[in-house]
C-alpha cells in the first residue's frame, strides 16, 4: 500500500512540474545595463564617496582625484594674464603719449605756417614740424602692430586656462546615471590613472529578462507587448510579475549553453528581452521565467 502512494505521489509532482514547464513559455535570467566610470585624469584619489550597494543619483560627486598641480597651473597663468594685460595697458599708454605729442606738433605746426605767411619763419622749420608729425604717427602705427602679438598670447594663456580648468572638472568624479553601485575597484589613497575602472553603477529599479523562444513562438512576441514574469518565491511558491517587451534578436542562434540538455543547445532561438519593475525582490543573474 505504501509503494501505491509514493508511486502515485511521484506522479502528482512529476504531472505538477509538467504543467509548470506547460505554462511558461520562455526562461532565461535577469541582467542589468552597468556602467563602468573610469577615471579620467591621473593623480591620487583624495575622496571615494561610494560603497558597494550604495544607491546615489546622477551627477553626485564619487571621487576627487588631486588637484594640486592642476590648481598651480591655473595660478601660473593667472598670473601671465596679468602680466601681458598690464603690458596691453603699457603699449596704450604709449600710445596717448604720441597722441599728446602729435596735438602740440599740430599746434606749433599751425604757428610756424602762420610764421612763414609772416616772413617770420622759414619753409625748413615748417617742414621739420610736418616731418615731425609724421614720424611720430609711424610710431603710432608700429606701437599699435604690438597690441596683435599681445592680443595672441592672451588667447592661449585663455585656451590654457580653459584645458586645465576642463582637467580639474575630470578630477571630480561625478556618477552619469542614478543607480546602485555593483562594484568599487579603487581605494581611497591609491592612485588613478587614465581610462583606469574606478566603480561599476546600473539602474536596478528596472531590471531586463533575457529569455529566448523559438521559431515558432516568435510571431506571437511584439516590441511593447505586456506579459507575464514569474520568479521563485519559494521552494514551492511562484511570484507573478508584469513585464514589457522592449527588444527583440533580429536574428537567430543556437540556445546558450546554460541550457543544460543537448537537445535543448542545438536548437535555433531568438534572444527577447523584457523589461520588469524590481520591487526589490529582482537580482541580477536570477532566473525568470515569461508567458506570452
Amino acid at each position: 500500500m505504501k509503494k501505491i502512494l509514493l508511486i502515485m505521489l511521484f506522479a502528482a509532482l512529476l504531472f505538477s512540474c509538467n504543467n509548470t514547464d506547460e505554462k511558461s513559455d520562455a526562461f532565461g535570467n535577469f541582467e542589468a545595463d552597468p556602467v563602468i566610470v573610469s577615471s579620467e585624469s591621473s593623480g591620487k584619489i583624495l575622496q571615494l564617496n561610494i560603497e558597494k550597494g550604495q544607491k546615489i543619483e546622477a551627477g553626485f560627486m564619487a571621487a576627487l582625484i588631486d588637484t594640486v598641480q592642476i590648481d598651480l597651473k591655473l595660478k601660473q597663468i593667472d598670473a601671465q594674464k596679468s602680466a601681458t594685460l598690464s603690458k596691453k595697458q603699457s603699449i596704450q599708454s604709449q600710445i596717448e603719449i604720441y597722441e599728446e605729442q602729435i596735438k602740440n606738433l599740430e599746434t606749433n605746426k599751425k604757428r610756424v605756417a602762420q610764421m612763414v605767411k609772416d616772413q617770420a619763419a622759414t619753409q625748413k622749420q615748417l617742414d621739420d614740424v610736418t616731418s615731425q608729425i609724421s614720424v611720430i604717427k609711424k610710431q603710432i602705427a608700429g606701437t599699435r602692430t604690438q597690441f596683435t602679438s599681445v592680443n595672441k598670447e592672451l588667447d592661449i594663456l585663455e585656451t590654457q586656462k580653459e584645458t586645465a580648468e576642463d582637467l580639474f572638472q575630470r578630477c571630480q568624479v561625478e556618477s552619469p546615471v542614478s543607480g546602485t553601485i555593483l562594484e568599487t575597484y579603487i581605494e581611497q589613497g591609491e592612485l588613478a590613472t587614465p581610462g583606469k575602472p574606478l566603480f561599476k553603477i546600473a539602474d536596478l529599479d528596472e531590471l531586463t529578462l533575457k529569455v529566448y523562444v523559438s521559431g515558432a513562438q516568435l510571431p506571437n512576441v511584439k516590441i511593447g507587448q505586456q506579459v507575464n514574469v514569474v520568479i521563485d518565491k519559494s521552494e514551492t511558491e511562484n511570484q507573478e510579475l508584469s513585464g514589457r517587451v522592449n527588444w527583440i534578436s533580429s536574428e537567430a542562434e543556437f540556445t546558450p549553453k546554460i541550457i543544460q540538455t543537448k537537445e535543448e543547445r542545438v536548437k535555433l532561438v531568438y534572444a527577447v528581452k523584457v523589461k520588469v519593475k524590481n520591487d526589490g525582490t529582482l537580482k541580477v543573474g536570477m532566473p525568470g521565467e515569461v508567458n506570452l
